[in-house]
């Protein structure tokens, strides 16, 4: 079982990290851009819940299996009954730990299903060590700086898109290749808030920057396109608007 939802097995090292990849994206979709929804979700008054991620990059909060053991690993049991106990950005950070032990759980299970072997296994973490963790996406560890702002099709015109400008060289590059050089790796790792997808300097996307946590977005992924960027005077991402006054414990 996995919350209902069809079941395959990937056979692969690549099918099973297009896998983990899509369970992760649904993860992140779940703690980001969809948490208001999650956080009503999980409501504590129900039995034990788990949070999963299908290969279809679509979420659910589902009871567990029942068959013992269970078709694939399990995500952690019960996550609704702390949600209400303490604070919501401290429960949402310990679902997104979990939510990644669970991914590399099922990432594994496959490779000892179908017989990886060590070169196969290691491929496979190498694999899934180059993308930040779930946990790392919620939090906005994984950024280093922001997107050019010389691209104006890339961010909008608020004053943390105005301060950009300050991580940009000031002499001119032949004067100072290594800073300018150094500029670019920054850029170039900079990476969406709520799918984890590269910052690609050469590609027609808008980013945009919330206020709060200062993580960067695809505009797509938190549904602003650039003229309704212009009219927002201090953007917050789904996450930050969604955090609520402290909950007693």
């Amino acid at each position: 079982m996995d919350g209902g939802a069809p079941q395959y097995n990937p056979r692969t090292v690549e099918d099973v990290f297009r896998d983990y990849k899509a369970r992760r994206t649904a993860l992140i979709k779940a703690l980001t851009t969809d948490v208001e929804d999650f956080f009503q979700q999980c409501d504590p008054e129900k039995e034990n819940l788990c949070l999963y991620g299908h290969p279809s990059e679509q979420w659910e909060v589902n009871l567990p299996a029942e068959e013992v053991p269970p078709e694939i690993p399990e995500p952690a049991l019960g996550i609704n009954f702390a949600r209400d106990g303490m604070q919501e950005k401290d429960w949402l950070a310990l679902v997104a730990v979990h939510s990644d032990a669970w991914l590399l759980a099922v990432a594994f299970y496959f490779g000892a299903r179908f017989g990886f072997d060590k070169t196969d296994r290691k491929r496979l973490f190498s694999l899934i060590n180059d993308l930040p963790t779930v946990y790392e996406v919620m939090n906005g560890k994984n950024k280093v700086r922001t997107p050019n702002s010389n691209r104006s099709n890339k961010s909008k015109s608020n004053s943390k898109v105005q301060k950009s400008s300050e991580f940009q060289p000031t002499c001119p590059a032949e004067e100072h290749p290594a800073e300018d050089e150094q500029g670019e790796e920054e850029h170039g790792e900079t990476l969406c808030g709520a799918c984890g997808e590269n910052y690609a300097a050469d590609a027609d996307e808008f980013w945009i920057c919330c206020d709060a946590c200062e993580r960067w977005f695809h505009g797509k992924c938190v549904k602003i396109t650039p003229a309704r960027a212009e009219h927002i005077k201090q953007y917050k991402c789904p996450s930050c608007s969604s955090i609520k006054r402290s909950r007693p414990s």
